[in-house]
């Protein structure tokens, strides 16, 4: 087993398509992309909408991918949209995939 970080981003819809370019700039080399909904600092967040309507990225990577990634999210949106980024440890069985 290999310990890799799992970063998990909750944010805005809007933000897709840029986030994915940025990511692969970053040097990440994949992620899983899904609706998300529920209700926070911002109000109630709707998947049905694409105004309204937030997603979640799961990036699995090292240590040094996860900061790059993290400090990037924090410098540029942070301050303008709704996000929210953790961070936490996991196992994977394939060291070479991330």
């Amino acid at each position: 087993m290999w310990t890799k970080k799992l970063v998990t981003i909750i944010t805005e819809k809007i933000l897709e398509d840029e986030l994915i370019d940025q990511f692969k700039k970053l040097d990440v080399k994949g992620f899983t992309v899904t609706d998300a909904r529920g209700e926070g600092t911002r109000g109630v967040r709707s998947a049905g909408w694409d105004q309204s309507a937030n997603i979640r990225f799961e990036i699995v990577c090292d240590g040094l991918t996860a900061e790059k990634v993290c400090s990037y999210l924090q410098t540029n949106f942070y301050a303008n949209y709704a996000m929210i980024v953790f961070v936490s440890n996991v196992e994977t069985l394939r060291n070479d995939k991330f």
